[in-house]
């Protein structure tokens, strides 16, 4: 259970002063991103909403030497006031002020007089603080955003946080919000290792979050200030104490030796019209070592797209059929189920291997004959999708769980997998998306990882054009040149159908305008349409009988076509880097020469530019990865906001890299020297643990 100490942060912001049903409303949909405002709002939650900004008040100048623009804070004397005309509510009420260098209106829109009275009362010395400026040649403030007496200028925050916001949310009832919010947050022990504190320079926890909410100057607001980095490492090592508890725990669970007799892999590997390349034959050896062990095996299998992580996953199935058992393949989609399907096929057949398919469009008798045949130990591996693990799912003997694209499922999805195992299966995970070793270590940090690094022998490079969508016409006219020697080419849109918010160009328009240029020499895919649709399309452009295949990014993984070797992705700067990576692999896949169009929209951002600067210099998926992590942050790659996955709300992984290095090392440590969490310092780090809401993770501590 979370410790008593934590129930303050875990309360419902309503019992905060100040924070009613209606702002509790406003402050759900900013702070825990729920857009109907029904969700409970916790302190905690106000706690990790940090200030983007600070605006500095201690400028004190006089009304004469104030600069323009500038938050600025005057010493006034109130002078008369102007209401509008009877009748003309829209017109400004106006208050005149001065001090000795000079006069300055303060000027109000929608303004009570009795209320103005009150705050400006003529003859009175105030402190106003706003931004001054110039209307008509005179110096005014409007709507200034403190007023207050000379007894009350204690009062006045000087330097003020500016927080993100929501419509309808003033600024100050969020800051008062997360002020109520700090004043109600318990002392909390010391968790971190004192001589890394202190070498780190780091005050404690308390003190640093509500240093973060309290910055003195723009660089108190810098991911590498002192507060910003204790708060980001306390996260990261949550997350890493997380992940080797759940680690620990997978491989203390009941598993069992699976070593085959290399029967099998060696019919697979005479049937293969290649060699293995060193990386790809590194991870069989990795594998197979795991498989072998008495405990679990849980390891990922990272891969540039097309480096043959699938021949390296279907050897490790050969080996789990070789010691009498079976494994399952899950893929995210039917269309890169199909496509595992046609790659292991052949090679299965030719040694002898049984080899089933099941998804959503499985059904009735066909459904049932799958099932049956599972159930019985008549199928030695079934490739399929979600399908795999509802309820009336059950294997014979489940050995080995291959889950594809893992970044795609939830952690829930791939355990349920694995349960369908009673003696306990192993688990190998594969992902043709390029993860960086920063962001690998907080997705995957409970598993072994193994990478394949190299191109198969033959695959000719990539050459990758950045052009402005205005040549178009030129492009197509260069595409039928090709097309009439015989190349094929994917043409992919970001969007299905003609959008009002975004003026780009989609897929079924561009699938228009080009059967005009090529008349019955064009196909569509993309997500609406149904699975055995998509099916033909695709069946008809492997098979040449269509030259151009116009689709969305459902083909951005699985699809094999090695005669295809012409990439046109348009509108390339609303993609993501790992994206237009996973597009431009779709060539390049045969021994012809390969080219990828990356068309743009003019003018390019910033942002947009160094991306298609990337992939122009390189085709490196790795080092694609990482810049795409220095671009734009962990919390978009891999879609990991949508996929369950963990997201940070301190640490960003790009800046904190090498904390997240000794976060892994001090977890490790730790568990090593306390591994029940009962010392001092373990029974803090629980706290930790519930504080950033890893509950499951101290559960596991219990289940030993």
């Amino acid at each position: 259970m979370r410790p008593q100490l934590l129930n303050p942060l875990f309360a419902e912001a309503t019992y905060l002063k100040g924070v009613g049903p209606k702002v509790a409303r406003l402050l759900a949909r900013l702070v825990r991103n729920d857009r109907s405002g029904t969700g409970d709002v916790r302190t905690i939650d106000l706690l990790w909403h940090l200030p983007t900004g600070v605006v500095d008040r201690r400028l004190r100048p006089k009304v004469a030497e104030a600069p323009e623009g500038a938050i600025v804070t005057l010493e006034l004397f109130i002078g008369d006031h102007t209401p509008p005309p009877k009748g003309h509510p829209r017109l400004p009420y106006r208050v005149l002020a001065y001090d000795d260098s000079g006069f300055i209106t303060l000027t109000f829109f929608h303004a009570r007089r009795d209320y103005l009275m009150e705050k400006l009362p003529p003859g009175e010395r105030r402190f106003v603080s706003g931004r001054f400026e110039y209307y008509d040649g005179e110096p005014q403030m409007v709507h200034p955003d403190h007023i207050v007496s000379a007894e009350d200028l204690e009062t006045m925050s000087l330097v003020e946080p500016v927080y993100p916001l929501t419509a309808g949310l003033a600024p100050r009832t969020l800051r008062n919000a997360i002020r109520a919010a700090l004043a109600s947050c318990p002392t909390l022990p010391e968790w971190q290792d004192p001589a890394w504190r202190e070498r780190q320079g780091w005050e404690s926890f308390n003190a640093a979050i509500d240093r973060v909410h309290a910055p003195e100057t723009a660089a108190d607001l810098e991911p590498q200030s002192p507060a910003r980095s204790r708060l980001a490492y306390d996260e990261l090592l949550a997350n890493q104490l997380a992940l080797a508890l759940m680690r620990r725990h997978m491989r203390r669970k009941a598993g069992r030796a699976v070593a085959g007799t290399g029967s099998l892999q060696s019919r697979i590997r005479e049937a293969l019209p290649f060699s293995l390349t060193g990386s790809q034959e590194q991870a069989v050896r990795e594998i197979l070592a795991d498989m072998a062990q008495p405990q679990r095996m849980l390891r990922l299998l990272q891969g540039d797209v097309g480096s043959g992580k699938t021949v390296v996953a279907l050897l490790a199935m050969a080996a789990a059929v070789e010691a009498g058992h079976q494994a399952a393949m899950m893929a995210p989609t039917e269309l890169l189920a199909r496509q595992h399907l046609a790659t292991i096929l052949p090679l299965a057949e030719q040694a002898g291997l049984r080899v089933s398919m099941l998804t959503g469009r499985e059904r009735g008798p066909a459904r049932r004959q799958v099932l049956d045949d599972l159930a019985a130990g008549e199928t030695d591996i079934v490739v399929g999708t979600h399908a795999l693990f509802q309820d009336d799912v059950v294997f014979a003997d489940l050995a080995l769980a291959v889950v594809d694209e893992q970044h795609r499922f939830g952690v829930h999805e791939r355990l349920a997998l694995q349960a369908k195992s009673a003696a306990g299966a192993d688990l190998l995970v594969t992902t043709a998306t390029p993860i960086p070793r920063t962001l690998a270590l907080t997705l995957y940090g409970d598993m072994e990882v193994s990478r394949i690094t190299e191109k198969p022998v033959g695959r000719q490079p990539i050459d990758t054009r950045v052009l402005p969508l205005e040549r178009l016409g030129e492009v197509v006219s260069r595409l039928r040149s090709a097309l009439d020697g015989g190349a094929r080419c994917y043409w992919v849109c970001p969007l299905v159908s003609e959008s009002d918010a975004l003026d780009i160009s989609d897929a079924e328009q561009r699938y228009a305008a080009l059967e005009q240029v090529f008349p019955g020499r064009i196909g569509l895919v993309h997500g609406r349409m149904k699975g055995a649709e998509k099916d033909r399309v695709m069946a008809r452009f492997q098979a040449g009988e269509l030259a151009i295949l116009v689709a969305t990014t459902v083909i951005e993984v699985g699809v094999d076509v090695p005669e295809a070797t012409i990439m046109v992705i348009e509108h390339a700067e609303r993609f993501g880097l790992a994206q237009l990576h996973q597009l431009r692999g779709r060539v390049g896949r045969g021994a012809a020469k390969s080219s990828c169009l990356l068309l743009y929209q003019s003018p390019l951002g910033d942002l947009a530019r160094a991306r298609l600067d990337i992939m122009r210099q390189t085709d490196d998926g790795f080092r694609i990865a990482e810049e795409d992590l220095k671009l734009r942050g962990s919390g978009e790659l891999l879609g990991t906001r949508q996929s369950g996955e963990p997201q940070f709300r301190v640490a960003d992984l790009a800046i904190h890299g090498t904390l997240l290095e000794a976060a892994r090392d001090d977890a490790a440590l730790i568990l090593a020297r306390d591994e029940r969490l009962e010392s001092d310092r373990g029974a803090a780090l629980r706290v930790l643990l519930y504080l950033f809401e890893r509950d499951e993770a101290v559960r596991l501590i219990g289940a030993g």
